[in-house]
């Protein structure tokens, strides 16, 4: 299969472009002056926005080829160029190796709407162990986490429950500890892990390092698929065991044996020879298409992902080099790589990877034989994944539509919001807003409100000034959500009403003037406990026998739980005086409840960082210069604020993240002479200072082994 860089030559001198009405005289100008040397190019609309990246090993002949005449309109995104195009620029480099660099930055910098765009490095996780300890564990860790520390890491896994079996498999058969470091230090007897022989409870008991050792070097080589090589050794182990009359360590040798040649039997060999590879597929309809990755490693499959797109219309060959610099820049490249096309360049692609891995990386695009077998399997799970994909579009499509029937809405709620309040007694009370469009989470317009004119507990005027403050903004920006969704009933319904009456923001379509801008608002009140001095329960239009009432009240009487209990989830609408009630399990009110529980979320997240902000003041925030991260990685390693105190500034430096200066600093705090008299105080007292207190709720004194702990279990996180 020819490259796009070939076809794009077979334009003869004497054939026209095909140049935009709009941009004729300009735009001639630009292309006429274009040199035929490698480097990138920038599209750019009638705004001045990027909305397109790309590379090319002859400027002149790539950037042409869009406006080439003879080949007529049988590609998609040319006629995107009539309407959208305003500009290009080009940047000239030395050779197609930099041009591949200098593109993979100019996506990431202007973010073009018809570029692949990968999620970022942190969303995918690796596993840690540093064997320096004499007994390791294995620590969850995020990409962007990955340190050149010395440790051993495994990965990256592609999602949450790939890494949840493969640690479930290792601490059930090859039994690491899984407490921290901390805990490992200050442990005074066995957890339940050990009760039930998950852990051989080294932080307690006496373990043999060379026994704890041998458990490490299993689980390594199961982490790096050398499931062969274990399983010979672990059935010499349990026949040796199993002649010297040793039979509960035959015994767990077996168990161990059994549970990797089952690991073995879902990783068929695809291939004969033991090389790493990745095999990608590509499917397309439209403008939307999905890329399918198989991972290959020692010759087998170990994992396969598949990643859609919107808004594709570009070649295939430049969308699958684009998307080749932006994966292998969070993912290790292999020894070989399948492609399912040619793609321009491939030999300066080739050479920008094998600079990061170290050794030769090869492009290939196999015709025949195994190769392209596993080209064709890669396409099949490509084809897949788009089904699933539209699928789940279809179905989010219906349960909007059905929303939008159920609540009688205008327009139909694509953008979604939901407000909620969180506080304690009155005190640091704040608000929340989550974000959702087209049915999923829109994250990056998620917000956090501290309330600040309320005094006492009165939730309706926290929600007023919320709601008034999300809606300034929406009038200074000209962009109001379809839906807002208040978390509360109906008189949290009419404080958002009021907060909108009093900004002139109109909550529905003006009769004269539909193009107006209007936000429809509606309440979600949770489910409540049945009341059953009444004779009804609310559940539509369909009310519950007498009979069926007293035999609930008389189940709650012995303690068993009914179905009569709660109420439904409720739906408050402006102007409608009885509260509407989605049927149950139904798509449209998965939506709303989907949303209300994450705003919910989201509000308690806030408000007890905020108590722990005010409860617990560390002496280390005091430390200039010595931000979150250090804090935590000076806990991570020491332990203790007295082990940080006494530690000498050789031993600090060797900390994660700190060097001889922040070293010295920390130091400096606790040792120096014009320090001492600021930190005695609070460093020989208590190691924490109560903040001043809040009305409704006094702060709390701490002592240090309750500072330590707490501030340990925040470290001991992923720093999210």
């Amino acid at each position: 299969m020819r490259s796009s860089g070939r076809r794009d030559d077979r334009r003869k001198p004497w054939e026209p472009l095909r140049i935009p009405p709009q941009m004729d005289a300009a735009l001639r100008q630009k292309l006429a002056d274009l040199p035929p040397e490698p480097g990138c190019y920038l599209m750019k609309d009638r705004a001045g926005e990027v909305v397109y990246v790309g590379k090319a090993s002859s400027l002149r002949s790539r950037v042409r080829s869009y406006f080439d005449a003879g080949r007529g309109d049988e590609r998609a995104f040319v006629a995107l160029l009539d309407d959208l195009l305003g500009d290009i620029d080009v940047i000239v480099t030395r050779s197609e190796k930099e041009a591949v660099l200098l593109e993979n930055e100019l996506i990431k910098k202007h973010h073009p709407r018809f570029n692949v765009r990968l999620r970022d490095d942190k969303d995918f996780i690796v596993l840690r162990l540093d064997d320096r300890h004499p007994y390791p564990r294995l620590e969850v860790r995020r990409a962007r986490q990955r340190k050149d520390d010395g440790a051993r890491y495994f990965g990256p896994y592609s999602s949450a429950s790939s890494i949840r079996e493969t640690l479930r498999v290792v601490n059930r058969w090859f039994q690491l500890r899984t407490c921290s470091d901390h805990v490992f230090d200050h442990r005074k007897r066995p957890c339940i892990l050990y009760q039930i022989h998950r852990c051989p409870a080294p932080c307690v008991y006496e373990v043999p390092a060379e026994e704890y050792g041998r458990s490490v070097e299993d689980a390594v080589e199961f982490l790096e698929g050398r499931e062969g090589e274990l399983a010979g050794r672990l059935r010499a182990r349990m026949e040796e065991a199993a002649a010297a009359l040793r039979f509960e360590e035959a015994a767990r040798a077996r168990d161990q044996l059994v549970a990797v040649e089952r690991s073995l039997e879902k990783q068929r060999v695809l291939m004969a020879d033991e090389s790493d590879r990745d095999v990608f597929g590509l499917y397309r309809e439209g403008p939307d298409l999905v890329l399918a990755v198989l991972a290959m490693r020692r010759g087998r499959l170990q994992d396969a992902r598949t990643y859609p797109f919107r808004e594709q219309e570009f070649p295939d060959e430049e969308t699958l080099s684009s998307f080749l610099a932006l994966y292998y820049e969070q993912n290790p490249p292999p020894d070989e790589v399948l492609l399912p096309l040619e793609v321009e360049g491939a030999w300066a692609l080739a050479e920008v990877l094998s600079d990061r891995r170290g050794r030769k990386v090869r492009l290939l695009t196999p015709q025949r034989g195994a190769k392209a077998d596993l080209l064709e399997v890669a396409a099949r799970n490509a084809a897949q994944g788009f089904k699933s994909w539209h699928e789940k579009d279809e179905r989010r499509e219906e349960a909007l539509a059905a929303l939008t029937r159920a609540l009688h809405l205008a327009k139909e709620p694509r953008w979604m919001e939901c407000y909620d309040i969180s506080t304690f007694q009155g005190a640091l009370a704040v608000g929340s807003g989550v974000s959702m469009k087209d049915g999923e989470p829109d994250k990056d317009n998620y917000r956090r409100y501290k309330v600040k004119g309320v005094a006492g507990q009165d939730d309706f005027a926290m929600l007023h000034e919320v709601v008034t403050r999300r809606l300034k903004r929406a009038l200074a920006e000209d962009a109001f959500p379809d839906l807002l969704v208040i978390d509360g009933g109906k008189g949290q319904l009419h404080a958002a009403l009021a907060a909108a009456h009093d900004l002139g923001v109109a909550t529905a379509p003006a009769a004269g003037n539909p193009g107006l801008p209007f936000v429809q608002m509606a309440g979600l009140a949770k489910s409540r406990l049945m009341d059953y001095g009444t004779a009804r329960v609310i559940s539509g239009r369909r009310r519950a026998s007498a009979a069926a009432l007293a035999d609930a009240a008389e189940a709650k009487g012995r303690g068993f739980v009914s179905e009569l209990e709660r109420t439904p989830e409720r739906v408050f609408l402006p102007g409608r005086k009885d509260a509407l009630v989605l049927r149950q399990n139904s798509a449209e009110l998965y939506l709303l409840t989907r949303l209300r529980d994450e705003a919910h979320r989201f509000a308690i997240t806030f408000h007890r960082k905020l108590r722990r902000s005010r409860n617990f003041h560390s002496v280390l925030e005091d430390i200039p210069g010595i931000g979150a991260g250090r804090r935590k990685a000076l806990l991570r390693e020491l332990g203790s604020l007295r082990r940080i105190r006494e530690a000498k500034v050789e031993e600090l430096a060797r900390v994660e993240g700190f060097g001889p200066r922040a070293a010295q600093a920390v130091w400096d705090f606790f040792h120096a002479a014009a320090a001492a008299p600021a930190v005695a105080g609070a460093a020989e007292a208590a190691g924490a200072e109560p903040s001043p207190e809040v009305e409704g709720a006094p702060a709390l004194e701490v002592s240090e082994a309750d500072l330590d702990a707490a501030l340990a279990e925040e470290a001991a996180g992923d720093g999210g």
